[in-house]
């Protein structure tokens, strides 16, 4: 086995809730200006990279099937653009194990992609700044950047422009995964189309909100909890309306559609009642799975680097 056979990059990325998702009317680029709450929450993919005779991408885990697994990956693209960058051959095998739903609003191939980018930097010695990374990651896509980052940040622009936010504790949280998957640029169209004729105001931070994540108050930010494509989504799978129900009457703090959805996001009081939630919602029949996480969560981590000078 040569040294570069052996050479081996292992990067975790974690999902995203959006605590805030404040849209803006569309701008003639197609896009919406957004203020973008992130929460990086504790479901995590790990991307494996290893030298290639070509580029490859392979995935397991839940709902691999649903993956693509050619040039449209983000993570595919991850590598191809730093490739480009640096004048590199992008011949690397990049294989996902996914643990964040698929298509549910929780910038899974986001992740991937920030993931993907982190670990091709790190097998290709390159040593990138963050800002260098950064500004790869807002070509790929809007969530792209946090999933580098984690943490929780606003995110304004089309969502790429953050800026780090203090948070003051932990906050428990239960992902009920639907059936399924939603578009995000269906979503967009749908709420569109659900504003159309009527004034769009500028999207602007929640102070309050702001205040309750920089205190660690759960109940605080309860109330504060946003998502301007909740409707839309709900528009498109009113079948959600009932596990925002489910979750509610099982003693959460607070239910929303996660991002573009169709993933839903209850925040609870402690980990004990975040259980209790996610064990109800099994039990409504309104989902297909319940997670429990809590965030923030650290955002793409290197976990394993072997190869040369490496141990």
């Amino acid at each position: 086995m040569t040294t570069s056979e052996r050479a081996r990059v292992r990067v975790r990325v974690p999902a995203k809730v959006n605590v805030q998702l404040a849209v803006g009317a569309a701008r003639p680029d197609g896009f919406h200006d957004l203020a973008n709450v992130f929460l990086a929450v504790g479901l995590y993919d790990e991307i494996t990279v290893t030298p290639a005779d070509t580029l490859r991408i392979t995935c397991e885990g839940p709902d691999a099937a649903q993956v693509p697994l050619d040039a449209t990956n983000l993570a595919a693209r991850a590598a191809l653009a730093l490739a480009r960058r640096h004048g590199i051959d992008p011949s690397v095998h990049i294989h996902i194990a996914k643990d964040i739903p698929v298509a549910g609003g929780m910038a899974g191939g986001s992740a991937d992609g920030a993931g993907a980018l982190l670990a091709c930097d790190a097998l290709w010695s390159l040593n990138s700044s963050r800002d260098e990374l950064l500004a790869i990651c807002a070509e790929l896509g809007s969530d792209v950047p946090f999933s580098l980052i984690g943490g929780a940040a606003l995110g304004t622009g089309r969502g790429e422009h953050l800026t780090p936010l203090d948070t003051g504790g932990t906050f428990p949280w239960v992902f009920a995964v639907a059936d399924g998957g939603l578009s995000t640029p269906t979503v967009f169209r749908e709420f569109d189309r659900l504003t159309a004729g009527t004034p769009v105001p500028p999207p602007a931070a929640d102070p309050e909100l702001l205040d309750a994540l920089r205190t660690g108050d759960a109940t605080a930010l309860a109330a504060t909890l946003s998502n301007d494509l909740q409707p839309a989504a709900l528009a498109l799978r009113p079948s959600l309306a009932d596990t925002l129900a489910a979750g509610t009457a099982a003693g959460a703090l607070a239910a929303l559609v996660s991002g573009s959805g169709p993933t839903t996001a209850f925040l609870a009081k402690s980990p004990e009642a975040a259980d209790e939630v996610a064990e109800a919602l099994l039990a409504s029949g309104t989902c297909r799975t319940a997670r429990v996480a809590t965030s923030p969560a650290e955002g793409a981590t290197v976990l394993e680097h072997t190869g040369p000078g490496r141990i």
